[in-house]
């Protein structure tokens, strides 16, 4: 696929910017200023099995087009970011054997190596405002791990466990559209945390932040929107003030394809219980999700896979309600 630097496309690009190779069908929607949505791909790489994680990669793109806008799938590949992978550049991502997970903190390390990488929540969000996309739909949004306020009784570090999305969020303006927080997370603290780095969080037709699997966490959220020219409106009064901080969107599942949240809890204490000692850091995260996942007999995997294409669905009114000047 032939690729174009964003510095053709885009005047004035950052360092980083320099570094970004663009597919046709992106840098043309760019120019055009035509909405479009970033993807991320370590759940291609890292967060989902094959073929799952191909298939719905290319489902939630397809309903990025469906919904008027264009999607923007990034990796690392071969010393660039590549923003607008093809079909078979996602496939051919989820089979490689050496692919790491590209993060803010080894972006440096991961091009000048040459490496392959499924993007983050960190580094998509990074490469999307260099390129000028506002709109990013990922599944879940990482946070404050559970533990981490002292009580280990629940935790596989007993650490200060915070993921770097939430940093991200307080410095880079862009939209994440999701469906909230990990529930393996605590998601009180990760409310808290985002106040504190003045990030708004909205959720789309409820009074709860949804719990990723679960319609509902538990946990009220700071603010509720009943549409997406809401939400919309709310983003670009945020880029028109000229606060640095990002926004987040959370979307709850519908009903029948969410997963109660008293089986999530006791899915989740199993898995901890079941942890090894190797089980720690990064190993975290892809550990509880994936047993989850065998818990619940499929039942956390096929709602993350509804919730990613659903994402990607409102992510696109978004882009295209703030395209007509939300």
């Amino acid at each position: 696929m032939t690729r174009i630097p964003l510095r053709d496309v885009r005047e004035g690009v950052s360092p980083l910017g320099e570094h970004v190779l663009l597919s046709g069908e992106v840098a043309a929607a760019l120019a055009a200023a035509q909405p479009v949505v970033a993807l991320e791909t370590s759940l291609v790489t890292h967060g989902l099995p094959l073929p799952h994680c191909v298939d719905v990669t290319l489902d939630a793109a397809g309903r990025i087009r469906a919904g008027g806008a264009v999607p923007a799938t990034i990796a690392i590949s071969g010393g660039h970011m590549v923003v607008g992978l093809s079909d078979d550049e996602v496939d051919r991502l989820a089979r490689a054997p050496d692919a790491v997970k590209a993060t803010r903190a080894n972006l440096s390390t991961v091009i000048a190596r040459r490496q392959t990488g499924g993007t983050t929540v960190s580094a998509t969000m990074l490469i999307a405002e260099a390129c000028g996309i506002d709109v990013f739909a990922t599944g879940g949004l990482g946070g404050v791990h559970r533990g981490a306020a002292g009580d280990v009784r629940r935790s596989l570090s007993g650490t200060l466990d915070i993921s770097a999305d939430l940093e991200e969020l307080s410095r880079t303006p862009v939209n994440v559209v999701c469906a909230g927080p990990k529930i393996i997370l605590d998601v009180q603290l990760t409310l808290e945390y985002l106040e504190t780095n003045g990030v708004p969080l909205m959720t789309l037709g409820s009074d709860h932040v949804p719990g990723f699997y679960a319609r509902s966490s538990g946990s009220r959220t700071p603010l509720r929107v009943d549409g997406i020219a809401e939400a919309a409106a709310i983003i670009a009064t945020q880029r028109a003030l000229g606060l640095a901080a990002g926004t987040v969107t959370c979307v709850p599942l519908a009903a029948e394809d969410a997963v109660p949240l008293p089986g999530i809890e006791s899915a989740i204490d199993r898995a901890l219980d079941e942890a090894g000692p190797e089980i720690r850091g990064g190993a975290v995260t892809p550990y509880l999700l994936e047993r989850l996942h065998t818990i619940t007999g499929g039942a956390t995997l096929r709602a993350n896979l509804k919730l990613i294409v659903n994402n990607a669905e409102v992510a696109a009114g978004l882009a295209v309600a703030l395209g007509d000047g939300a």
